[in-house]
């Protein structure tokens, strides 16, 4: 990909954070950790995307030691964030993983669950669940539990004898006695032994706010571009020295306490070589679907790179190594405008980019402008297009579609 001019400060995004912390703490009043919540994403569904994001936040906070204060980090996932690839991004020893209660099947995604929360417990996380872990359906789910957190709210105060007796006989997990609310609660739980406890009698939820600057997306994208083709740290830390948010965003999330090193990183071909590309290209392609702005969904980012990866596979079949790469740019620049809310002659403006893929952005002429119509084609499932165009190019409908798949899967592995 060509070389970009370094980048506008009007090309970066000014968003600020707002995390919820509220502390956990054990029996003489000491912080054990804190339950995190992004209430940046208020309106948000809870979902594995919004779970990645919360801790992207977290590790990318400009105070990251202030927000979690060196403690350990509780936070709410669902089934479908265990496998994503931003829990490669901390500590594992750093990170309880709240798991949520089986739907209304219990037995079966009992059994379903089962490996995917004995490989996350093997990767070093620790496991919490709500008191229902102990009901005998989840009998499975049981030795993985390094937590077991009793609602307050849930459970009536008779039943809480035997609810601590059962947990303490079969199992070796901590207790957390949350939404504890009123003194007459807090020495009924200390009674039974209790010694860590969550709620408002402790310490409501306090909202940690922040600034953070997002790089603009084309930059991002030039980044995951040159990890994905294994490019050199030299060639990386071109990209990271030309583009002064990015590189700050890589410094301040590769120092952050989250991510554990014992001493702190300020050159970027350092950042890089610890960082290692797999984790870079994670990293990248989660800043991508963060960076966006004005309310642009996340998929928007995820379309573009299935996009330019179509694409790039497609003009294989055709085109010289060059012209490939210039497909892949075609591809993630094509809603280049919607990511950035601004028409696409303004969006391009401030990057420098090979005729062919200018022309076939804004004009969709020239040799790569059939491969993005293709690619948009695809997309739409318009087979009246889809068949005219592949002829056009002389594609087999078995390519395109070999293509298609292999363009999906490899978007989807960002997230796995």
């Amino acid at each position: 990909m060509p070389s970009e001019p370094p980048s506008n400060p009007a090309t970066a995004a000014l968003d600020q954070t707002a995390i919820a912390r509220q502390a956990i703490v054990d029996q003489s009043g000491a912080v054990f950790g804190y339950e995190l919540f992004d209430r940046s994403m208020a309106n948000q569904p809870h979902s594995a995307a919004s779970d990645a994001q919360l801790l992207f936040n977290v590790l990318s906070h400009a105070d990251n030691s202030a927000l979690i204060d060196n403690r350990k980090m509780f936070i709410n996932c669902t089934f479908g964030s265990l496998a994503g690839g931003h829990l490669d991004l901390v500590q594992p020893e750093r990170i309880v993983l709240e798991i949520p209660p089986a739907g209304d099947d219990i037995a079966q995604e009992v059994e379903d669950r089962q490996q995917v929360l004995s490989d996350v417990r093997k990767r070093g996380f620790q496991l919490a669940f709500k008191e229902t872990i102990l009901e005998p359906v989840y009998a499975p789910w049981l030795p993985l539990a390094g937590f077991i957190k009793i609602d307050m709210v849930q459970v009536n105060p008779k039943d809480l004898p035997a609810l601590v007796s059962q947990a303490r006989k079969s199992s070796h997990a901590q207790l957390i006695a949350e939404k504890v609310e009123t003194a007459e609660q807090h020495k009924l739980l200390l009674d039974l032994g209790l010694t860590l406890f969550q709620g408002f009698w402790f310490a409501k939820p306090v909202i940690v706010t922040g600034q953070t600057i997002r790089p603009s997306q084309a930059v991002i994208i030039q980044l995951i571009n040159l990890v994905r083709k294994q490019a050199t740290t030299a060639e990386i830390e071109e990209v990271l020295k030309r583009d002064a948010s990015l590189s700050f965003n890589l410094l301040r999330f590769i120092n952050s306490s989250g991510f554990g090193l014992s001493c702190e990183i300020t050159s970027f071909r350092h950042a890089v070589m610890i960082l290692g590309l797999k984790k870079l290209f994670r990293w990248a392609a989660l800043l991508l679907t963060t960076s966006r702005t004005g309310g642009v969904p996340a998929a928007v980012g995820m379309t573009a790179i299935v996009r330019g990866r179509l694409m790039e596979l497609l003009a294989a079949e055709l085109l010289p190594p060059e012209e490939c790469d210039n497909a892949f740019v075609v591809g993630v620049f094509s809603l280049l405008d919607t990511m950035l809310g601004m028409s696409m002659d303004k969006a391009l403006e401030a990057i420098s980019l090979p005729e062919s893929v200018v022309s076939a952005l804004l004009l969709r002429r020239g040799i790569l402008a059939p491969f993005l119509e293709l690619t948009i084609a695809c997309e739409m499932a318009d087979d009246d297009s889809f068949a005219r165009l592949a002829n056009e190019l002389s594609l087999s409908n078995r390519q395109v579609n070999w293509a298609h798949l292999q363009a999906l899967a490899w978007a989807e592995s960002l997230q796995s």
